[in-house]
Parts: structure tokens; C-alpha cells; sequence
């Protein structure tokens, strides 16, 4: 029952993610963020990891994309702006390296054994996360926000020399 339903939600996970890319339309795409980061939540919570299911609930899928929506309202792109939808032959062989790449990461890991390895002890938890990010990660989980700052940034910017 859990394989079936990490592959049903891994399944869900990669069609938003697809819908993020493949959608014209800024605040649809990023409607199939949020339904693809909630598929990630639970992903989380299949692998026992609560904490982190619940930031992924709380910081990306409700407050980075707030953030993410002011900017895009923000900017108010209309449909005559954004071009016209073009298939080119270097996006169709994007597409082919991509599903190629993906076979090939995915026969070893098939060949493998489908057993993951255990996990640590304190994988999940407030103080496991705790220490990776602040200790062993915070250099870009600071640069991670002065990214995400300029962008904000960036896109206000743009917003205010257009009117």
C-alpha cells in the first residue's frame, strides 16, 4: 500500500512539475507548483520525515508562493506579451535528453534492489534538520534568501518602469 501510494503521489509530483513548465499562463503555473510541492509534502510524510512534509506545506507551498503570486500580479504580463507558443526541434531534443537522462539514473537504481537504505536516527526531526541547515548547509541557505530577495527585488523593479 505505501509503494503504491509514493508511486501515485511521485507520479502527481512529476505531472505538476510538468504543468509548471508546460503552462502559459504565469498563475496556472504557478497553481501546478502548488498542487506539486503538496504531493512533495506527502512524499515526506511516507518517508517519515512530519517536520518536513509540514515546512514544505508552510514556507514553500504558503508563503514562498504568496510571494511568488504578488510578483506575478505584480507585473500583470497580458497574453499579447508573453509571444507567440513555438515548438522548435531544439526544444523537442530538450525534451528527448531529458527522458534519456532519465533512463539512465533510473535502470542502476532498478538493477540496485528496490530496499532504500535506513535512514539515520534522527532523520526528519527538528534537530536532525536543525543542524544540516544551520550548521552543515548555511551558506546556501542564506544565499537561498538573498536569491530569492533579489528576485522580488528584480521583478518590483521591472513592475515600476513599465507604468
Amino acid at each position: 500500500m505505501e509503494l503504491a501510494l509514493f508511486v501515485l503521489f511521485g507520479t502527481l509530483a512529476v505531472l505538476g512539475s510538468l504543468g509548471v513548465v508546460l503552462s502559459r499562463n504565469p498563475v496556472r503555473g504557478a497553481l501546478w507548483l502548488v498542487g506539486a510541492l503538496f504531493c512533495l509534502a506527502v512524499l515526506f510524510i511516507l518517508t517519515d520525515a512530519h517536520l518536513l512534509a509540514a515546512l514544505e506545506v508552510l514556507v514553500y507551498a504558503g508563503a514562498v508562493m504568496v510571494l511568488f503570486l504578488f510578483v506575478i500580479m505584480l507585473l500583470n504580463l497580458r497574453e499579447e506579451e508573453l509571444g507567440p507558443r513555438r515548438f522548435t526541434p531544439v526544444k523537442a531534443l530538450a525534451v528527448a535528453g531529458t527522458v534519456y537522462l532519465g533512463w539512465l539514473m533510473a535502470v542502476p537504481m532498478w538493477k540496485a534492489g528496490r530496499v532504500p537504505p535506513a535512514a539515520p536516527a534522527d532523520y526528519g526531526t527538528v534537530e536532525g534538520v536543525g543542524m544540516l541547515i544551520f550548521k552543515n548547509y548555511l551558506l546556501p541557505f542564506e544565499m537561498t534568501s538573498l536569491l530569492l530577495l533579489a528576485a522580488v527585488v528584480g521583478a518590483v523593479m521591472l513592475a515600476k518602469r513599465r507604468m
